[in-house]
């Protein structure tokens, strides 16, 4: 409480465990920033910073992997796209990294959450006494068309699936992390390739799901933490196209006009 807050009720609704500044004093969960400066990595300081402790080096080294494997899947992803044009538009580096953040919705960027959501979903009635397969199957044919975290329009082995789960089985053997999502994860891609004419495996969102949900960080965190990730793609070509020159830089190029609809 002071002169100009007597009652400490405006201190009291803006509390906050997350950071402390007063003049001379910067606290980022308790721990001076002078003490953090040069002694944590950014990965570390991001679970800092949503958790509140910091996390021991194979947490941090999970947690690092799936944050740079999703840092970038090129101009054919919306928000990319997005970034490059609205970099040719007399905006900022700001407004354009803000521009292609702000499309990463549910169907460009929220496949991570849904599936934390999906195989919390497994986990949850295995826990109340169904088989895993059982689970599993149960949990496909109520769910969405499109199982989130598998799949991809691109590629028919998303590249960044092995080495991550890779990551993620060396953890569990060596008990960092508990390995009920990866089980999961891996019954949900045998089943989608043993009812279908090709298989459908995990990609990166199903990938990185299961590193944060191992990890601990509850399904939103596996959305946010993308967006965190993508958005150093997303400054990389918003800043690379600004370097070109364009002015207005729209979808298609100029000499391919759009069909007219009847």
């Amino acid at each position: 409480m002071t002169e100009i807050d007597p009652t400490g009720a405006v201190a009291g609704w803006w509390a906050t465990a997350v950071s402390r500044m007063e003049p001379g004093v910067i606290e980022l969960r308790g721990r001076p920033v002078q003490d953090l400066i040069g002694t944590t990595g950014l990965s570390s300081m991001i679970w800092l910073m949503l958790r509140g402790d910091l996390p021991d080096p194979r947490q941090a080294g999970l947690l690092e992997a799936a944050l740079v494997a999703a840092v970038d899947h090129g101009p054919q992803a919306p928000s990319i796209a997005i970034a490059r044009m609205a970099a040719t538009c007399g905006v900022g580096l700001n407004s354009a990294v803000a521009s292609a953040v702000n499309t990463l919705g549910d169907s460009h960027g929220g496949a991570g959450e849904q599936c934390v959501r999906f195989l919390d979903g497994i986990l949850e009635a295995e826990a109340a006494g169904a088989d895993l397969p059982a689970a599993v199957e149960r949990a496909v044919r109520q769910g969405p068309r499109y199982v989130p975290g598998f799949g991809h329009r691109f590629h028919p082995v998303d590249p960044r699936r092995d080495p991550l789960l890779g990551l993620v089985e060396s953890a569990v053997q060596d008990g960092v992390v508990p390995g009920d999502h990866l089980r999961a994860g891996l019954a949900v891609e045998a089943y989608l390739a043993a009812k279908g004419d090709r298989p459908i495996p995990m990609n990166i969102d199903g990938a990185t799901a299961i590193i944060y949900a191992e990890l601990g960080f509850p399904a939103p965190l596996a959305r946010g933490l993308f967006v965190l990730s993508r958005s150093i793609g997303i400054l990389a070509h918003a800043w690379e196209e600004t370097q070109q020159g364009r002015r207005n830089k729209g979808p298609i190029p100029r000499s391919i006009l759009p069909a007219r609809l009847p």
